[in-house]
């Protein structure tokens, strides 16, 4: 039997819970051995080799890789569960050759491995434990099995440190001190990682294992001990120590306890926040196109905390040394890791990926290797085994070929609001190409990037085409950015979105919302810290605090942890009972009531850390922290020591939390605690925890008071008594140490899309412990503000979701932490909610720089320049990064970096050039969001000293506020400035498409500044520049040219304005509606950046920046700009000269002397009465404002003679005299005085002013008593109405029934029909159809009783003249358009008027040549016709008339076009029209002589005659009643000379009563005439009767026939009827025209008397008669005025 050694009994009751049962069985075998084992101890530098007897002897005898504790000094090989510790130096080698060896103290391998198989009994149920513990045990296995690559790979991961200590010996009077020694135990392989774990516990605590491994080989001061069996006779020869053997027992104590408090030390300053970061690649290793045969080496480097283990893999599979012996070499030399591959060949075409992994994440980087054959040739077999290289952006499937997947999501999910309680689902349709068998895609969901996990909250499905996922009851945690990524081997698409959740209704109304993310910190055994966040709505009243619940897992009674409401968001909740599990919720309470419950927390277990973390991370496997041991046998009822390391490690006003560490010495027992507490400055100490000891190693302390000091210790106690007290804590004052976060700055919103808005703010300062922001949004002018998010975002930035489009917001923002929420901040800016140009695109790399230059040669280096990208990515430069190549007879070499930091400039020298040699360059531009594509090479460049005398070229020419007429230029000088300095500047330009010889000079003379301000350019058109350097030498070398630049103002482009606060205060003030989240205001002096800040105090709040000045003067002169960064040239400028200076001093200088400043002086005015009033007004007064009235310099007052009055609304000032006397006469003044400001008015009234004055005042008074009867408000005047009429009118007011209105004319009164009602206080006369005779002097009287009053408008000469000139123009504005008329004569021309005047001058023009009248051509009028007359027209007549009418000032014209189609259809018409006439001329008919009826006696004779014409001569014929009728005995009819017809019975009888009809007829018509014979029975009467004499005249009936006819004229003055004709054929008439010629009357007595005078009188009517026709419409006679 063995025991253990002696540093290992001394300890053995650290604690132990530490201990996992497999281990302490162990342990107590080792308790049960004897006490005469005697430990070997090895000193100096050991390297432990694969040669070694020792080694391969263990290994024999099952001192297996799993179990061996073999302790060696140097560099060990570590495997799967090996706890080799080395002290000293570490050697790396292969060889025991290599390597200098201390003896090793060890009495025979037999024993040793003997020895070893005792040590490690059990070892191998551990090792199974082991296995399962760890992640990723098969990836070391497989790759890390080779003790030499173990050993490479350690060198790195152990030697952190750059100096080593030197082994120090105890000295020998120190031999006999007992001195504890504590063996940390790691149960981890050589790399101390045991895989990527998922809590935080598990991360801290292979972090802490880590380093103090780390730390515990690094200083050197571990120990290297081989285990040895003994035989029952060599322990007891060994029982007795040695002086050596106790030497070195003294100096492992000494070594180990000071590692330990090393190890406590660190641990104290653990920060896994600042010490943990995920692994990331400083250099990313790199493709190679090789030969077959050849070796290739691929280099990578990579940093984290932990140091990451990386992994080589040959498309997606781990590459396995032990598989192919001497094919790989993979090597980790101080962060430097590489993989070498010999003798390739095509089997080794592939894409290669190192993977860099640590607790904190794992990144890969890729490289392709193309192995070549010399023939150029590729095995096509090689094709189908997917080996071939492959391009960029190839995923490899795991069956072994390659495919570029096309992964694109249809049916995405929207930005998604919901409520607390209700269940959301996000889903997304995936559509994948190609799509390939059995290779399914991997579905992965984050929130926030953090991986989502199925859980009772979270649900998710893959249909195999539509990924969703179901939020089951959604919380406020679970707001927040979600991610769907599919991945397809190495390759993925991500589509992310945002989800909403808002609080559920409160049960309460003004009830605060929920509480969010319960989380638990720090359980212990009885004890647990619980924290959450506040939530972002509080019901409309302050919160007041929370309650904290807790419920037993498995029960459903929640009990309330504390009485009154905490304000801190952390609660230590006390009292909890070891071994069982909790869960927790928060509600918070205001003074309308208690809120929802939140979200309950994960649950948690009363348990020690210790035994926590070894149930977290597998119930069987070994702890891996330290397991600390004692020499002795374990004591029973051993008193406690006092704790260590007691510290105060949260204080708020409602508690404080302690910690401390149990006490060393603690017997076999556990124990417990007593707290106490004492007021700092005394010594009266209370226990706290008076009734139930502590468990757990923290304690929170309430009931203190607040705003005092206190100190606290703890005791620790068991069974065997209570301990002694630790160290008092320094005072602590009970206050809260987390101070509530100030407001955050600079609130400023920008455009997204048509519902968002881009909120970006600055972090408040000296903020600490922050949990997020809370957003709030809210329509300008609403006052309701409502939250855009329920959970604290992180960052300063956030896009606020759910807007309506076209609204306008404001918004506000406040900081969270645990002490609670910040003030808001300032209200934003309002901004309009609608979508950006390119709202809502990510930040991108930016575009490559371009026109890359050489600004500078010499031997060995170069000053190269470019031009900024076109495209910035949505985000300012960061900076640039320029690689070089030579080029070599023309064939380029490889790229070489010329810098490793960025440069912020657009100009840089690469030194370490070959003189001599060409260059290519190229340069790549940064961002945030990361290198953009590098530039194309540029042109080959020779690396060679300049020697030219003239300067370089000027760089970095820009163009900066572009206007429609001008812009201004900026460049920056030469590099090289030749022989001599620089004298000036020539700047260039011309049109961009301009030709090479158009380039043009703007300037003269050389200009000195880096500056120019290029007017004239026209708006709209592209130009150009470039800047020449001059010096004494000549001018040097154009610049490149600037990109084309357009003229032209862009909407929205503001100005610098200049302005003058109250104070005097003058500023620049620059606004701009147009910046991104990044963008700033930058000011500049002549274009220099403003670095000194002693002139000009600079202030930028949102969009709007200003630049004061402190004290403006001489030194402030020059051109002040501002440009603001990250827009589309947003910049603007203002020239502060004297002039402008002096003006702005004189306007401080009365903003600071205030003046009231006035709106008008002191001015006076006669009122209606004749009162008199002087008033001055100003522009603003206050309430208090008072003026002063002084009369030649002597104040008056308000009184009966003056009524002053001070309005300080409106500003105005008066002062009111009744009458202005001759006493008055003088000067007035008016003082005001407004606060500190004052100011005064004068009027001057002497002289011939006051006289005027008065005489006004005396005028306007009798005025206003003559207004006091009826009287004329306007006086008597004209107009001329739209019927061209003339209307006198006046305006009359203080009108009654009673009073009468008279009309005169020259002196004669005018007879109206009516008598006037004064309708709107108007009175009128018309006089229609306005002449000469009506021009005389008109007058109007009103009277009554109360008087009367009168009003004269003289209408002669120029005064009729001018009302005669708007007659004339009305009358020649009332012209129809001309129109055109066929008659039988010719073509007439015709257009009416309202009515004629002889004043209207009337002109006819043809084809703009005056047409002369003739008989042939006349002109005339007609009623309200004016026409003209072309008769027998002829093709000369065709043309374009117009007709002019003068009205004395003004001509009018109406035109026509008389030619083509017109001419030719009116030609027609007129020919037809003259046939008619023709015919109607020629016809037959009956002239006359027949009457209507005839009666006579019986017997008597009947004799009537009648004359007929018609040319041929006509055919006469006779009818009774309707029957052909001939001659016979009793009728005799006769037709004598072609026109003399008769009709004789010579005796009647009553058989010839009836009707007879005489019909006459030629080729040109017929006409037929009746006569109706009445026979009466007389008898003995036989006379005759003439028809002529006797007849009885009736009303006649028409005549039929077939011609139009007209009987009332004689032959020889007939005219044919054509009017009518012509009139009849228009297809359109104007229902409004009056017919040309005047129509017969329809009576039948008026046709009879036109049978009678034969029509002339209707001849006479139709002929047109240009002078006889102006017939004049008589006026009412004029009776003489009394």
């Amino acid at each position: 039997m063995m025991s253990l050694p002696f540093y290992q009994r001394h300890h053995e009751h650290y604690d132990r819970a530490y201990r996992h049962k497999a281990l302490q069985s162990t342990v107590s075998q080792y308790q049960k051995e004897t006490k005469s084992k005697s430990a070997v101890y090895a000193q100096g530098s050991t390297a432990y080799s694969r040669g070694s007897a020792a080694y391969r002897h263990a290994s024999a005898a099952d001192f297996s890789l799993d179990s061996s504790a073999a302790y060696s000094h140097g560099s060990s090989a570590y495997d799967l569960e090996s706890a080799a510790y080395s002290y000293g130096s570490t050697a790396y080698d292969h060889s025991a050759a290599q390597s200098k060896r201390s003896a090793a103290y060890s009495l025979d391998s037999e024993s040793l491995s003997k020895s070893s198989a005792a040590y490690s009994h059990g070892s191998e149920s551990i090792n199974k434990l082991a296995a399962a513990y760890r992640l990723g045990s098969e990836s070391y296995s497989l790759g890390l099995k080779d003790s030499n690559l173990m050993i490479e790979d350690q060198s790195y991961k152990m030697s952190p440190k750059a100096k080593r200590a030197k082994q120090n010996l105890i000295s020998e009077d120190k031999e006999n001190e007992a001195i504890d020694y504590s063996v940390p135990i790691f149960t981890g392989r050589e790399v101390s990682i045991s895989g990527i774990t998922d809590t935080e516990e598990e991360r801290i605590k292979e972090s802490a294992a880590y380093v103090a491994k780390r730390n515990l080989f690094a200083a050197g001061e571990g120990v290297s001990v081989s285990k040895v069996a003994k035989s029952t006779s060599e322990e007891e020869h060994h029982e007795k120590k040695s002086r050596k053997v106790a030497i070195r027992e003294s100096a492992e104590r000494v070594a180990l306890k000071k590692t330990l408090e090393e190890t406590q030390a660190f641990h104290k300053k653990l920060n896994q926040d600042k010490l943990l970061h995920a692994p990331e690649f400083i250099i990313e290793p790199r493709s190679h196109t090789i030969w077959e045969k050849q070796n290739v080496k691929f280099h990578c480097s990579v940093a984290g905390w932990p140091a990451p283990r990386v992994t080589w893999y040959k498309n997606n599979v781990p590459i396995d040394v032990q598989t192919h012996p001497g094919k790989y070499i993979i090597e980790s030399r101080y962060g430097l890791h590489s993989l070498e591959i010999s003798t390739c060949d095509f089997d080794d075409t592939a894409q290669y990926r190192a993977s860099a992994m640590n607790v904190k994440g794992e990144i890969s980087a890729y490289a392709s290797l193309v192995v070549k054959r010399y023939k150029g040739e590729i095995d096509a077999s090689l094709l189908h085994a997917g080996t071939v290289s492959m391009p960029l952006g190839l995923g490899v499937t795991p069956h072994g070929y390659a495919s570029r997947f096309e992964i694109s999501f249809v049916d995405k999910f929207d930005v998604a609001f919901g409520r607390e309680g209700e269940t959301m689902s996000l889903g997304c349709t995936v559509v994948i190409s190609p799509d390939i068998k059995r290779f399914k895609p991997d579905i992965e969901w984050y929130r926030n990037g953090v991986l989502i996990t199925p859980s009772k909250w979270v649900q998710m499905h893959w249909s195999g085409e539509r990924a969703s996922l179901t939020l089951t009851h959604a919380n406020k945690e679970d707001e927040g950015l979600y991610t769907l990524r599919v991945v397809m081997g190495d390759y993925y698409e991500e589509y992310s979105s945002y989800v909403f959740v808002r609080d559920a209704d409160a049960e309460i109304p003004g009830a605060p919302g929920a509480p969010l993310d319960v989380q638990c910190l720090d359980a212990n055994k009885d004890y647990v810290i619980v924290s959450w966040k506040q939530p972002a709505v509080d019901g409309g009243n302050p919160i007041l605090g929370y309650f904290i619940d807790r419920c037993e897992v498995g029960t459903t009674h929640w009990t309330q942890c504390n009485e009154t409401p905490v304000k801190f968001a952390r609660f230590p909740v006390t009292g909890l009972i070891e071994g069982r599990s909790y869960i927790f919720r928060v509600r918070a309470v205001n003074k309308a009531g208690i809120s929802l419950p939140s979200r309950v927390s994960d649950p948690v277990a009363a348990l020690d850390p210790a035994d926590r973390a070894r149930l977290r991370s597998h119930p069987s496997a070994p702890w891996t922290g330290q397991i600390i041991v004692t020499e002795e046998e374990p004591a029973e009822g051993v008193v406690p020591g006092p704790p260590t390391d007691l510290q105060v490690i949260e204080a708020t006003k409602n508690y404080v939390v302690l910690s401390w560490k149990p006490p060393g010495q603690r017997g076999h027992e556990g124990i417990m605690y007593f707290v106490e507490k004492c007021v700092a400055g005394t010594e009266d100490w209370q226990r706290v925890n008076t009734e139930i000891p502590v468990k757990s190693p923290r304690f929170a302390v309430f009931d203190l008071a607040e705003g005092k000091s206190y100190c606290f210790r703890v005791r620790c106690c068991n069974s065997a008594g209570i301990g002694e007290p630790s160290e008092a804590t320094e005072a602590t004052v009970v206050d809260d140490k987390l101070d509530i976060p100030k407001a955050p700055g600079r609130i400023m919103p920008t455009r997204n899309t048509d519902t968002s808005v881009v909120v970006t703010w600055t972090e408040p300062p000296d903020a600490k412990e922050l949990v997020g922001y809370y957003i709030e949004s809210s329509v300008v002018g609403s006052g309701h503000w409502e939250p855009c998010n329920n959970n604290p975002v992180k960052g300063t930035r956030f896009i606020c979701h759910g807007l309506v489009n076209g609204e306008k917001y404001i918004f506000r923002v406040r900081a969270v932490n645990a002490a609670g929420l910040s003030e808001f901040s300032q209200d934003s800016e309002p901004i309009e909610v609608q979508a950006a140009i390119g709202g809502g695109l990510l930040h991108a790399a930016p575009s490559p720089p371009y026109d890359i230059t050489v600004l500078e040669s010499v031997r060995d280096s170069m000053v190269l320049g470019w031009k900024q990208p076109k495209v910035t990515g949505g985000t300012e430069i960061t900076g640039y990064y320029v690689n070089y190549r030579e080029v070599v007879a023309g064939v380029p070499g490889k790229w070489m970096e010329a810098n490793i930091k960025a440069i912020s400039e657009r100009a840089y020298r690469i030194q370490n050039l070959k003189e001599n040699m060409v260059y290519q360059f190229q340069v790549a531009a940064a961002n945030l969001a990361g290198v953009g594509t590098p530039s194309l090479p540029s042109q080959p460049f020779k690396c060679e000293e300049w020697t030219i005398a003239v300067p370089g070229p000027p760089h970095d020419v820009t163009c900066t506020e572009v206007r429609k007429d001008s812009l201004v230029l900026l460049w920056k000088e030469p590099v090289y400035t030749g022989r001599s300095p620089i004298a000036g500047y020539y700047v260039d330009m011309k049109e961009t498409e301009a030709k090479e010889e158009h380039w043009r000079s703007v300037n003269e003379k050389p200009l000195q500044n880096k500056f120019l301000k290029i007017g004239g350019l026209k708006e709209g058109v592209s130009y150009v520049f470039r800047v020449r350097a001059t010096n004494q030498a000549g001018v040097g070398k154009p610049s490149d040219v600037t990109d084309p630049v357009i003229a032209e103002t862009r909407p929205g482009t503001k100005e610098v304005v200049v302005d003058v606060d109250d104070n005097g205060v003058i500023s620049l003030n620059f606004e701009c509606d147009q910046m991104s989240p990044n963008s700033k205001f930058v000011w500049s002096k002549n274009y220099e950046p403003i670095e000194d800040d002693s002139r000009l105090n600079i202030d930028t709040k949102g969009g709007k920046s200003k630049a004061a000045f402190k004290d403006l003067g001489e030194d402030d002169l020059g051109i002040y700009s501002c440009v603001v960064t990250d827009t589309d040239g947003v910049s603007s400028s203002h020239t502060i000269d004297e002039e402008e200076m002096k003006r702005l001093l004189a306007l401080s200088h009365e903003r600071k002397f205030p003046t009231v400043p006035l709106a008008s002086e002191l001015a006076v005015e006669i009122l209606e009465k004749g009162e008199v009033r002087f008033w001055l007004q100003a522009e603003k007064l206050s309430g208090n404002a008072k003026a002063n009235f002084v009369f030649n310099d002597k104040e008056i007052f308000n009184g009966e003679k003056y009524k002053m009055k001070v309005d300080q609304k409106t500003g105005l000032v008066e002062m009111i005299m009744d009458k202005l006397e001759d006493k008055d006469e003088g000067t007035y003044t008016f003082q005001l005085q407004d606060g500190k400001a004052t100011n005064q008015s004068s009027l001057v009234l002497i002289g011939d002013v006051f006289k005027k004055l008065q005489d006004e005042a005396d005028f306007q008074r009798k005025e206003w008593h003559r207004k006091q009867g009826p009287h004329f408000v306007d006086k008597l005047g004209w107009e001329v109405t739209d019927d061209c009429n003339v209307m006198l009118k006046c305006k009359v007011a203080n009108i009654k029934k009673e009073t009468h209105i008279v009309w005169y004319k020259d002196d004669r009164e005018i007879m109206v029909d009516e008598e006037h009602d004064f309708k709107d206080g108007v009175c009128t006369l018309l006089i229609s159809e306005f002449s000469k005779k009506d021009a005389g002097t008109y007058e109007v009287i009103l009277k009554d009783d109360r008087g009367k009053d009168s009003s004269e408008l003289k209408l002669k000469d120029t005064a009729f003249a001018d009302l005669m000139n708007e007659v004339c123009r009305r009358i020649a504005l009332s012209a129809t358009d001309l129109k055109i008329q066929s008659t039988a004569e010719g073509i007439r021309l015709y257009s009416y008027v309202t009515y004629y005047v002889e004043d209207l001058r009337v002109g006819w023009v043809h084809n703009d040549t005056q047409i002369r009248f003739t008989d042939r051509v006349k002109t005339g009028v007609t009623g309200e016709q004016i026409w003209l007359q072309i008769n027998e027209p002829t093709p000369q007549d065709k043309g374009k008339y117009t007709m002019e009418l003068f009205d004395g000032k003004t001509g009018h014209k109406k035109t026509v076009d008389l030619s083509g189609q017109a001419f030719d259809e009116a030609f027609a018409e007129f020919q037809r029209l003259k046939q008619a006439a023709i015919a109607e001329k020629n016809r037959a008919r009956v002239l006359g002589g027949l009457p209507d009826v005839v009666t006579i006696q019986e017997g008597k004779a009947l004799n009537l005659s009648c004359t007929v014409w018609g040319d041929p001569t006509p055919e006469v014929s006779w009818l009774k009643n309707e029957k052909s009728f001939v001659s016979d005995a009793n009728c005799i009819l006769k037709f004598e000379s072609g026109k003399n017809v008769s009709f004789t019975i010579s005796t009647v009888s009553t058989l010839d009563s009836g009707k007879y009809s005489i019909v006459v007829k030629n080729k040109y018509g017929t006409e037929t005439s009746d006569v109706t014979v009445i026979v009466i029975s007389v008898s003995g009467q036989t006379d005759t009767v003439q028809g002529h004499d006797q007849n009885n005249i009736t009303v006649s009936k028409k005549k039929k026939t077939t011609a139009s006819k007209r009987k009332e004229g004689e032959k020889k003055d007939f005219i044919k009827p054509h009017v009518e004709e012509i009139i009849a054929t228009e297809e359109t008439p104007d229902p409004n025209e009056i017919p040309p010629v005047e129509t017969e009357k329809d009576t039948k007595s008026n046709q009879r008397a036109a049978k009678k005078t034969y029509g002339k009188a209707a001849v006479a009517d139709m002929v047109p008669q240009p002078t006889e026709s102006l017939d004049r419409q008589g006026k009412k006679p004029l009776e003489k005025k009394p």
